[in-house]
């Protein structure tokens, strides 16, 4: 049988790799914050559609709002993605196809009726916070519902 070899470049990169969190990241943490003092409630690396196997950072399942915080490596945001110095045909591959994910999902998502907020790592966690609570007081009203208008509707009978 043979040794399990890492597919990290070094030991160091591995090192680095395996203290990458995937929820509960310092940019997630602060947005957390700062909605809970808010008074808004949420579920935490959840799935807003079962069928798909994807996980929001964020989500208000009864508002059908999903919010992904992105880190700036792993998601290639156009102000601070860097390239791999290390087997950089593997990274820009890994990247591109995780950029394609992200933006599956997202269709995949609206297409299922949600609202999908992405931000990135960088951004300041208040204004992150000020979209979502503007998104959640946006879907906390009332649709219209379907059928006959107001005028249209049999009218109410008083009793005295």
């Amino acid at each position: 049988m043979p040794a399990y070899q890492s597919w990290a470049s070094s030991p160091a990169s591995r090192k680095v790799m395996q203290g990458n969190r995937s929820r509960d990241t310092s940019p997630e943490l602060a947005v957390r914050r700062h909605l809970h003092a808010a008074g808004l409630r949420y579920r935490v690396d959840y799935r807003p559609e079962p069928s798909l196997r994807r996980t929001a950072d964020i989500v208000f399942p009864k508002r059908r709002i999903a919010i992904f915080i992105d880190d700036c490596y792993w998601h290639s945001c156009p102000q601070h993605a860097t390239s791999a110095k290390s087997n950089a045909a593997y990274w820009s591959k890994k990247l591109a196809e995780n950029v394609a994910r992200d933006t599956e999902t997202t269709e995949r998502l609206r297409d299922a009726g949600w609202l999908v907020l992405r931000f990135w790592e960088h951004q300041d966690p208040r204004e992150v916070t000020a979209a979502v609570v503007a998104a959640v007081v946006l879907h906390s009203e009332p649709s219209p519902r379907p059928g006959p208008s107001a005028a249209e509707d049999e009218p109410v009978k008083k009793t005295v």
